[in-house]
């Protein structure tokens, strides 16, 4: 088959000519895995059984490399590769089989995954997929096991083994549902033997699985099967009335998008405060076509409370997603809050009830019984995770499970994952060991914090500070510009994340830039409704935007200078702070405010009245506003001394007028950095430390204060000057 309409062919065979064994595997599978038809974020594996050189002895052997544990096909590279002796682990069936035979059929499956570590070649570290057995007991060179939407729509119908047949006319077997592992790959091996011209076979409300002893071969097999999926499954939804049709029809209307993002942004806050009762979230929203077509449908009721069918899929959207039944043509804001309290009360006990029927005896502890997928008529899916990436990705996978639900639906009846067979997935104890073997979250994890003044000088160094720690970070300034350049600096060097991206401003990453003028309130509210609809809601601002204004040359400050000076350095942080509290109030979770002041606020200065008296103001809002936002909220303040490297508060004329002013000689030609490097060290030298001080000394500290080593601080002032006297306290 050359033309494909429900995949893309992107292999090339001039690129894969120039490649090794092991590259042309990595090749087939960044192919596969660019295209979210054929299989989603971080699922599916492919394998190749390669001829290598043993390292001992010397003798080819045949080793097995497989997509091992972790990892996304899209991305993956040599290094996301397990490789193991394929002799060694055909020998492990025998080991199996004597374990079974004691009737310890599921502490064998967990024993096997220990085993591969036996079989592994050439010391690879990369961990073995619990797929494994699949693919070493498969006669093919090469095999593909994907997760594509029209797959599991008929794998995931209650007719599969018939669909099966019918569909691809005896070319694919069918294996009922089995957790992923031996027992499954020595069923395989069986139906491979016994029907020796099949090459592909449905895995129950799974996926599928196809090999070939042709790596392109393979590869185009993988594409035709999805393909004919895809055909027969639009042929039946056409017929049956198409979108018009799908779920059972509209019973409401989409919001429009204005109505839409307002309803979002009342309701984001809240609502991350009341999913992140035992760990903070992120959120993203999804409201596109697709998504809306079914959360505004009539059978959206009844197909999100089965939940999910494939492991991959519930995995991260739990058991089931939260549908609230809210009327958008008929009821507000404040009746949808109220009806996501009661809902989420209820999900809660629903998750507790699934845990107390299913659990074994060995079991892990009950996990956070708070829904990942929030689906609301008129206004789409709210998904939730640990980060934005997370979130997108679960996101993308209830869109996945939301397209095999139209999928089985069109063709027959869908059918979920049975609760029990679900919870031994979830609960896994290999998946809880392997939770627990992750490496522990950054000191910032799970937060949004805002950087006002994020576009130059102290403002962007503390942008780069945060993020490394792990924190979402919005750089806002009144250049726009200025804020997504700074954005852009931090997701080149950290990554934008995996899965497919939310909708409208929700479509972004670790950071994002946005416009905000601290010296209007509505720009100050429209800024921070547009942090709801990328994360969810926010933790702690730090403002660094100030203005320092020069006297005339009679060395007198106009007025309107002197107004600016206030308002920028003054009220604008408490504009900041007044409308950041009620969305603060809404999330309900403890934040922290950091605001800016400055040395000078204690040290009087000939020729900087009106900045030196603003930041004294500065000073004492910091104390008021810890009084006015407390409990939830700690207000702490930071205060610079002179900046010169790297601050926007110091262009070359005032550098130079700096120099006049203190006889430090210059010529007008010189260079503008040898300018500010002799400005530096002049202020350097009238500290206790004699060094510079820079944007990154000041970064460590707005570090210091959002983080919870300083958690009952609050009201106080940081100075980080280099040690002035003249601003010790008295």
């Amino acid at each position: 088959m050359s033309n494909y309409k429900y995949v893309s062919n992107l292999w090339n065979d001039a690129e894969a000519a120039k490649l090794d064994p092991v590259g042309r595997l990595v090749y087939r599978s960044n192919k596969l895995g660019a295209d979210q038809r054929i299989t989603n974020t971080g699922g599916g594996n492919t394998s190749s059984k390669i001829l290598e050189k043993d390292p001992l002895t010397g003798r080819d052997t045949q080793v097995l490399w497989v997509k091992g544990s972790g990892g996304d096909l899209r991305t993956s590279n040599r290094e996301n590769f397990s490789s193991l002796y394929q002799d060694k682990l055909m020998g492990l069936q025998a080991s199996y089989a004597a374990r079974t035979d004691k009737g310890l059929k599921s502490q064998a499956e967990d024993d096997m995954v220990g085993m591969y570590n036996h079989t592994t070649f050439n010391l690879n570290p990369r961990a073995s997929s619990i797929d494994t057995p699949l693919h070493s007991f498969l006669p093919g060179m090469h095999v593909d096991h994907m997760h594509p939407n029209a797959i599991i729509s008929i794998a995931a119908s209650k007719n599969c083994a018939a669909l099966t047949q019918q569909i691809f006319a005896g070319k694919m077997a069918y294996v009922k549902w089995m957790r992923p592992g031996f027992e499954l790959g020595l069923a395989m091996q069986d139906i491979a033997k016994q029907q020796p011209d099949i090459r592909a076979i449905m895995m129950g409300q799974h996926g599928f699985i196809s090999w070939a002893d042709d790596d392109k071969a393979c590869y185009e097999l993988t594409l035709a099967m999805i393909e004919q999926a895809g055909a027969y499954i639009d042929a039946k939804f056409q017929a049956k009335g198409g979108d018009a049709k799908a779920f059972g029809g509209t019973l409401f209307q989409t919001l429009d998008t204005e109505k839409r993002q307002a309803a979002f942004a009342a309701i984001l806050p809240w609502l991350r405060g009341q999913v992140s009762q035992e760990k903070r979230f992120i959120g993203t929203i999804q409201d596109d076509e697709k998504i809306l077509r079914f959360v505004n449908s009539k059978d959206a009721p009844r197909l999100a409370e089965l939940g999910t069918s494939c492991p991959d899929h519930f995995l991260r959207t739990k058991i089931k997603p939260l549908y609230v039944n809210w009327n958008p043509q008929a009821e507000d804001v404040a009746a949808l809050k109220s009806k996501l309290t009661a809902a989420l009360a209820q999900y809660r006990k629903d998750y507790a009830a699934y845990y107390a029927a299913c659990k074994r005896p060995n079991s892990p502890a009950m996990r956070d019984p708070n829904p990942t997928v929030v689906l609301i008529p008129g206004l789409g899916m709210i998904a939730w995770g640990k980060d934005k990436s997370e979130s997108r990705v679960t996101a993308e996978f209830y869109n996945c499970a939301v397209e095999v639900m139209r999928g089985a639906e069109a063709i027959d009846e869908y059918i979920a994952l049975p609760q029990q067979e679900a919870f031994d997935i979830e609960y896994w104890l290999l998946e809880e060991a392997k939770l627990k073997r992750m490496p522990a979250e950054k000191e910032l994890a799970r937060q949004v914090i805002i950087v006002v003044g994020a576009g130059s000088g102290i403002g962007k160094e503390t942008a780069h500070r945060l993020v490394k720690e792990g924190a979402h970070i919005v750089c806002v300034d009144k250049n726009v510009e200025a804020a997504q350049a700074t954005a852009k600096e931090i997701t080149d060097k950290i990554g934008s994340g995996i899965g497919v991206a939310g909708t409208g401003l929700s479509n972004c990453g670790p950071a994002i830039g946005l416009s905000g003028d601290i010296l209007e309130r509505a720009s100050i509210r429209v800024m921070l409704d547009q942090v709801a609809l990328a994360y969810g809601g926010f933790d702690s601002i730090c403002v660094t935007a100030g203005i320092f204004v020069s006297p005339d040359t009679t060395g007198h400050i106009p007025d309107d200078k002197w107004a600016l000076t206030f308002a920028l350095n003054v009220t604008g942080s408490y504009l900041v702070a007044d409308e950041a509290f009620k969305t603060w109030k809404e999330q309900g979770l403890r934040g922290n405010l950091v605001l800016t002041t400055s040395a000078n606020a204690a040290v009087a200065k000939k020729g900087s009245v009106a900045y030196d008296t603003s930041k004294a103001a500065a000073n004492h809002l910091v104390r008021e506003m810890a009084m006015e936002l407390s409990p939830l909220i700690r207000v702490n303040g930071v205060a610079p001394a002179t900046v010169v490297q790297g601050s926007a508060m110091f262009p070359r004329d005032r550098v130079i007028a700096s120099l006049a002013k203190y006889n430090i000689p210059y010529t007008d030609d010189e260079a503008t950095d040898s300018l500010t490097t002799k400005l530096s060290r002049f202020y350097a030298d009238r500290t206790l430390t004699k060094n510079p001080i820079t944007p990154a000394d000041q970064a460590e500290a707005y570090f210091l204060l959002v983080t919870n080593r300083l958690s009952k601080t609050t009201g106080q002032v940081i100075t980080v000057d280099g040690g002035l006297h003249e601003a010790f306290l008295r």
